[in-house]
């Protein structure tokens, strides 16, 4: 499968033929009249889609969704996805928002621009639109577009910087509602994260293979590792790391009650290759050292 280097938005817009108005942000549209074979592409700029229509498969996500209508997916500088459309050839009815980082540059969205965790997945997750969020976001694509009709001033960047601005806050608000309306999926991803976090430090793995990381867990209920993270903290209050962390501190006061287990195979059991790890590591979540903690426990 052709692999297609998009570095620029330049190079992206003559591969499939649009005309370039900025070098460093732009509009596309497609409609189902393209044929195209499937393909894999380089972003080497920020690009959101509204995908209208169903007409292609991206090699992103890793669940089946609740919602099939209208979708949003966003690709960040350095991923590469794969489009596989389907039968019939036809590319997807949709609308795009292209920038490249320089455009950001010296803004305060540049600043902030890895708060949009939807462009962070290193395998994203598409966010699902009622029809009323998707009128929101086709309305701000489209003010882009018009202010790139004009001719290029010294307001230009301000006020497209300000409207992507508003556009990519619309698009957390309906990421963050995503999380409410999915919640019995949610429990269910969390009931299982539960478990095998509790397998996991029980059964000797983290012996074998190290301490648990939030990928781990992510790989196991197919989700990556911001959308998994994200997903917790919505359940929880708590981050996927510090979730991990608060268990693993737990099963450490469990293996330290134990007559005669020395620190040394407490941190052993919990993946610490060496106990002053384990010690920094549990005296940081407790507020005490593990001999100190096994000395209270004992009095």
């Amino acid at each position: 499968m052709e692999t297609v280097r998009a570095d620029t938005i330049e190079l992206y817009n003559r591969y499939f033929g649009f005309e370039t108005r900025h070098p460093l942000v732009g509009i596309v549209r497609f409609d189902r009249t393209e044929q195209t074979e499937p393909y894999r592409m380089h972003f080497g700029f920020y690009a959101l889609f509204l995908k209208k229509t169903a007409g292609c498969v991206i090699d992103y996500g890793k669940t089946r969704y609740d919602y099939d209508d209208e979708t949003v997916v966003g690709f960040a500088p350095g991923q590469t996805v794969g489009i596989h459309p389907l039968a019939g050839g036809h590319s997807p009815e949709c609308i795009g928002l292209l920038f490249h980082p320089d455009f950001l540059h010296r803004t305060p969205l540049g600043q902030k621009i890895r708060q949009y965790t939807f462009f962070s997945y290193s395998s994203n997750e598409a966010l699902h639109l009622s029809s009323e969020e998707r009128i929101v976001v086709q309305d701000y694509m489209e003010k882009i577009a018009r202010e790139l009709q004009h001719p290029v001033d010294r307001f230009t960047k301000a006020l497209v910087v300000s409207n992507i601005e508003v556009l990519l806050n619309y698009c957390m608000r309906f990421y963050e509602r995503q999380f409410v309306t999915r919640e019995e999926l949610n429990h269910d991803t969390l009931g299982r994260f539960e478990q095998l976090l509790d397998e996991y430090l029980d059964s000797g793995a983290a012996a074998r293979l190290g301490i648990p990381t939030v990928k781990y867990f992510a790989d196991k209920v197919c989700l990556s590792p911001n959308y998994f993270g994200d997903l917790v903290k919505s359940e929880t209050g708590k981050t996927a790391q510090e979730y991990i962390q608060l268990r693993m501190t737990r099963a450490a006061k469990e293996l330290m009650s134990a007559p005669g287990t020395s620190i040394k195979q407490v941190a052993e059991a919990l993946g610490f290759q060496h106990p002053a790890h384990f010690v920094r590591f549990f005296k940081r979540q407790a507020g005490c050292t593990p001999t100190a903690w096994r000395s209270g426990a004992d009095a």
